[in-house]
């Protein structure tokens, strides 16, 4: 059973950063996408960053310029780094592993969120 752990999630001002991480605890030879999805109460979850094994990144416009993906091949895990953090950023994040970046539907592997506040 392959299992995602997000953390670095909390509470943080308008302008402010936070790092989140997802480990993961195999690597999936065909899931080669590991992402950060987004939602907010009564809204769809949405795709935020995605990065593919060999490095090639992938951002929602409302993030670009802000928000970095990257992740450690050996370790097994991906990091968010979000800066300029707005209001709007509020929501709880999912890690998720899986064949298409950006795309709900091709994840085949959920972490359980990490809560992110931003307040004004």
């Amino acid at each position: 059973q392959v299992q995602l752990v997000e953390s670095g999630g909390g509470s943080v001002q308008a302008g402010g950063s936070l790092r989140l991480a997802c480990a993961v605890s195999a690597y999936i030879y065909s899931a080669n996408c590991m992402a950060w999805f987004r939602q907010a109460p009564g809204k769809e979850r949405e795709a935020v960053a995605g990065i593919t094994d060999g490095g090639r990144t992938y951002y929602d416009d409302s993030v670009k310029g802000r928000f970095t993906i990257s992740r450690d091949n050996a370790k097994n895990t991906v990091y968010l780094q979000m800066n300029s953090l707005k209001p709007e950023d509020t929501a709880m994040y999912y890690c998720a592993l899986g064949s298409v970046c950006m795309m709900v539907a091709r994840m085949r592997y959920w972490g359980q969120g990490t809560q992110v506040t931003v307040s004004s």
